[in-house]
């Protein structure tokens, strides 16, 4: 089951993770089953990250949430050569 907990501007806990893609200072990518959300913000940090229990918490100011489809990943010539 997939949870997002936002507790205020500066506090989010999300259930459900399966990976973190990328987390920066302004952005972080986390799956999502077949699913991406994209948190944009300031000053974003990991302050709880517990993979076996698909559980990741965020602090910072949070600006946008965002949903996207997992690209499908196809091979380097397929891509080339269309």
């Amino acid at each position: 089951m997939e949870t997002i907990l936002i507790q205020d501007r500066k506090s989010t806990c999300i259930k459900g993770a399966t990976k973190i893609i990328s987390s920066t200072n302004n952005q972080a990518i986390i799956e999502i089953n077949q699913t991406q959300l994209i948190l944009g913000g300031n000053n974003l940090e990991i302050t709880k990250l517990n993979l076996d229990e698909k559980e990741v918490c965020f602090s910072g100011e949070f600006i946008s949430l965002k949903f996207a489809n997992k690209l499908e990943k196809k091979p380097l010539l397929k891509r080339l050569f269309k």
